[in-house]
């Protein structure tokens, strides 16, 4: 898991339409890795179109997003199409980004225990250094409150 200050780890990941994507190809702008539970839940739809809403914004502030989640990439396909997202989607099958990240935890629904992405977003400058991170993640205004971060850079 990087701490703030540090480099984030060298992480490679599927996307939505079957393409790669290594975190390190984005250096040279911010970046912005978002952890999320599943495609097509309310919260995730809500922070999903958040993140959407705000992207030019993100874009004009030298930011770019990547969301990830432990879907598969057909599912990130059909949740991305079905949502005009205009941002890559990682299909963290094996858990690698959320094992470098942190995000697994237990979580609790209808009574049962079971191990689930916390949903958390991370704000990576553009040399590749973790500058702020936040966990455990209330949707409602979420997306604004990392621009209004990622300006500072």
């Amino acid at each position: 898991m990087p701490d703030i200050g540090k480099k984030v780890p060298r992480l490679k990941g599927v996307l939505h339409d079957g393409s790669t994507l290594a975190l390190a190809d984005l250096r040279g702008q911010a970046v912005v890795v978002y952890f999320y539970p599943k495609d097509n839940t309310p919260g995730c739809t809500n922070e999903a179109h958040g993140f959407r809403d705000l992207y030019k914004q993100f874009r004009k502030a030298g930011c770019e997003i990547v969301g990830v989640s432990r879907d598969s990439s057909a599912s990130h396909a059909k949740f991305r199409d079905k949502h005009a997202l205009p941002f890559p989607l990682v299909a963290d099958t094996d858990e690698t980004w959320c094992n470098a990240f942190g995000v697994l935890g237990e979580k609790t629904l209808y009574g049962r225990k079971f191990v689930g992405v916390i949903r958390s977003t991370f704000l990576v400058d553009a040399e590749g250094t973790l500058v702020e991170e936040w966990r455990n993640v209330r949707v409602p205004g979420h997306a604004a409150a990392v621009l209004e971060r990622a300006t500072r850079l």
